[in-house]
């Protein structure tokens, strides 16, 4: 615990954080971002992805079906979505994956020097113990890092 007077640590980062830096205006890159279906169009790997009861995508409460690589199976509920903080979170209800309760969170604010965006990705999650390093790097590096490299090339 931080003593009178020295500054207090910053929060820790959620277990899996990715981040980048696109080519193209917030306001722009959130437009194509917010679409909780269009997962599809964008991310390595992903085969199929619909919006389940085929409402509306920007509907918190909806469901993503995501197919995957040999046929695996996603599905992630949409619970918040804000506009005005370019910001929804989600929440995975089944995968493949050995992780419990993911949350998960993206976020497009403006890098106001350069009138680009800065994307965040990131998720706090739950595993066995011998599991969560490892679901830390998957999430990081083999999904989270490799959509945001992909929305980089997608707005260059």
């Amino acid at each position: 615990m931080p003593s009178a007077g020295s500054p207090a640590l910053p929060p820790s980062p959620p277990p899996a954080y990715a981040s980048a830096v696109l080519p193209a205006s917030a306001d722009r890159v959130w437009a194509y971002l917010r679409d909780f279906g269009n997962l599809a169009e964008w991310m390595p790997g992903v085969d199929t992805g619909v919006i389940e009861d085929g409402g509306p995508s920007d509907r918190v409460g909806c469901v993503r079906r995501i197919i995957g690589p040999g046929d695996t199976v996603f599905r992630e509920r949409l619970t918040s979505l804000d506009d005005a903080a370019r910001t929804y979170r989600y929440e995975i209800l089944e995968c493949p994956l050995p992780v419990r309760r993911c949350r998960a969170t993206l976020r497009v604010v403006p890098v106001t020097m350069t009138g680009e965006s800065f994307v965040e990705w990131s998720a706090d999650f739950s595993a066995n113990a011998d599991d969560e390093e490892a679901m830390a790097k998957t999430l990081t590096l083999g999904i989270y890092a490799t959509g945001l490299t992909a929305l980089v090339r997608r707005f260059s």
